[in-house]
């Protein structure tokens, strides 16, 4: 079964694009939202089985979003990745004390990565040929 993917983006352009190559590499993008609140309306709704939430979502902080999400008793919001066009170099402090369990370079974007970084924050293991149990 495909993962479940909700992108949370203001940029309508990176939506679309995200959008389009996760489904070509197997997700099911079950949602988008463009602010903080759209996101956890969205998330109460859908129960994606994956966030991938912008840092910068215009005058948002994707990291205050970050802690709503884990915050509302009406979302679960499985697996939480911030991504970023920043470099994680820069925000790493900030990654590290936020719930998400990883970060992804929007030019890394990929459902390979995702589902790595899935793995990982899982405690299994992070070899070719592995999948995802869900």
């Amino acid at each position: 079964m495909a993962l479940r993917c909700l992108i949370v983006d203001d940029n309508p352009g990176f939506l679309e694009v995200a959008r389009t190559l996760l489904v070509q590499e197997g997700l099911e993008i079950v949602g988008v939202a463009s602010t903080g609140a759209d996101a956890v309306d969205s998330a109460a709704e859908l129960r994606p089985d994956v966030i991938l939430l912008d840092i910068d979502l215009g005058p948002e902080s994707g990291f205050r979003v970050a802690q709503w999400l884990v915050d509302d008793p009406d979302v679960d919001p499985g697996a939480l990745i911030l991504i970023s066009s920043h470099a994680e170099e820069d925000l790493a402090d900030l990654i590290e004390a936020s719930p998400a369990i990883g970060f992804l370079a929007k030019p890394m974007l990929s459902a390979t990565a995702i589902e790595r970084l899935i793995r990982t924050a899982g405690g299994g293991s992070d070899q070719p040929g592995d999948t995802l149990a869900r």
